[in-house]
């Protein structure tokens, strides 16, 4: 068995935070009370703050001088900017794998990709299990490319894409299809190499995306 190191008590704290973030129990805007929570929780204000910070490097919060937290504002126009970010980074992401991928690496990614397309066929499956997945196609992408770098920032970006899919999930859902396709077609031009191709697939699917969930936040 692989030794794993149990998450810090401030991980765990960022991570049952960015859960109701994510699902709209603290809505954007709101104020992150350090001592409130710290009382609620019955944890330290420390492990609070170092979570806090970990939240604001994950897009979650917004933390301001002598104001402190709040949750990071969620309109059309922020998720626009947030998008056009994300998208950058992952054509970025196909250019390099296009160049860095070797025969050994098919089995990873296209079990990730199957993954994803076996969840969109399933009935009734929940729109968490297939933007889950999702990510696992990018996580597959970022071993294979190995750039710490851009692993990160694309790690740093998930959870606040995360909450523009669960508010936008019933939008999402109906529209599967077109995420099947994606899924479907990426792999082609990913083993091609045609980066051209990968990453025009990556800009059509991520503007399609910016319309649903400027649509849901209307």
């Amino acid at each position: 068995m692989d030794f794993q190191v149990p998450n810090t008590l401030a991980e765990q704290i960022a991570n049952y935070l960015a859960e109701r973030i994510m699902t709209g129990q603290i809505p954007p805007g709101k104020r992150i009370q350090e001592v409130t929570l710290a009382a609620e929780l019955n944890v330290s204000r420390a492990s609070v703050k170092e979570a806090l910070y970990t939240l604001e490097r994950w897009h979650l919060v917004d933390i301001t001088p002598r104001k402190g937290a709040a949750a990071t504002q969620l309109d059309a126009e922020h998720a626009s900017e947030l998008y056009d970010v994300y998208m950058h980074l992952l054509m970025m992401l196909a250019a390099r794998l296009c160049e860095r991928w070797q025969e050994s690496d098919k089995v990873l990614l296209l079990k990730a990709v199957e993954t994803v397309l076996a969840k969109i066929r399933q009935p009734d499956i929940p729109t968490t299990a297939v933007v889950e997945a999702s990510f696992g196609v990018m996580e597959a992408c970022c071993q294979v490319v190995n750039n710490p770098y851009l692993t990160e920032a694309l790690s740093n970006f998930k959870p606040a894409v995360s909450r523009t899919y669960f508010l936008g999930a019933d939008r999402y859902r109906q529209d599967l299809e077109k995420t099947g396709k994606f899924f479907d077609q990426l792999p082609q031009a990913i083993l091609a190499r045609d980066s051209a191709r990968a990453q025009e697939l990556i800009r059509e699917f991520a503007e399609h995306q910016k319309v649903l969930i400027r649509h849901a936040l209307a």
